[in-house]
């Protein structure tokens, strides 16, 4: 996947063989589990993998972000555009 193909109105997903666990095992901690992998996301892109559920779109995880969070629609748009293309590239997400 290519950094251009994370849009506004792409539907993000886990991808196959993701998933985001609670891990007792790590204090309660939540981390991402890939093949061969494992990440621990910080609270921030947490909140943003806890919307990322193969129904919504980009935008309407911007839109949930900023009814919550006190900061500028467009500012959050970039953050999560930008941390959803990292994440892609490494196989994480999917669309």
């Amino acid at each position: 996947m290519t950094a251009a193909a994370i849009a506004g109105a792409t539907v993000p997903r886990l991808a196959r063989g993701v998933r985001l666990r609670e891990d007792a095992a790590r204090g309660g901690r939540w981390v991402v589990m890939a093949p061969e992998r494992m990440f621990v996301p910080d609270e921030i892109a947490l909140e943003v993998l806890r919307l990322v559920d193969g129904a919504r779109s980009v935008d309407a995880i911007v839109d949930a972000l900023a009814a919550r969070f006190a900061a500028p629609r467009a500012e959050i748009a970039a953050d999560v555009t930008e941390m959803l293309q990292d994440l892609a590239a490494k196989g994480v997400i999917a669309t």
